[in-house]
């Protein structure tokens, strides 16, 4: 399989769970996402999708191009694309603590997780493939970005 194969393959896929993990939630996103107190740093919620859609992408290029150095690296590759795996799950989880649960608390701590997996993610994906480890940063960026986010919003609504 050559390389944009699985380029295409991985973006397709992050796509997918990103946006199957998106449409559990929505009812909460709807509803009870709207009453809550949000710190004054929050955007628009129109942003959410187009930022993430766009993550979602850029985390399939970077897994694909590392999975493309399989033949080459293949212990590195397997065990950076297994931290790949983790996070993403840990991503799709944070969704149905946050939304499906309305528990901002406990989302926040599994979103510290999530932080901590992506971080050992672009240090991995870097050492096999500079451009992914610098696709990581963006996606390692927003998350921060999130992770203050989702402190205000428990803070404010506790």
């Amino acid at each position: 399989m050559n390389q944009i194969t699985k380029i295409l393959i991985m973006v397709a896929t992050t796509v997918t769970l990103g946006y199957l993990s998106g449409q559990v939630t929505q009812s909460s996103v709807d509803t009870w996402y709207p009453t809550l107190n949000k710190p004054f740093f929050t955007p628009p919620n129109a942003v959410f999708p187009i930022a993430w859609g766009i993550l979602y992408m850029l985390m399939g290029v970077a897994a694909g191009l590392v999975w493309g150095r399989i033949e080459v690296q293949a212990p590195q590759v397997r065990r950076a694309l297994t931290f790949f795996w983790v996070q993403l799950a840990l991503n799709m989880l944070w969704s149905h603590l946050f939304f499906g649960l309305k528990n901002p608390l406990l989302a926040l701590v599994e979103i510290v997780l999530l932080w901590l997996m992506i971080y050992e993610t672009w240090f991995l994906f870097r050492k096999i493939y500079k451009i992914a480890g610098y696709i990581m940063v963006l996606y390692m960026a927003w998350v921060t970005y999130a992770t203050v986010l989702n402190a205000g919003i428990f803070w404010l609504n506790r």
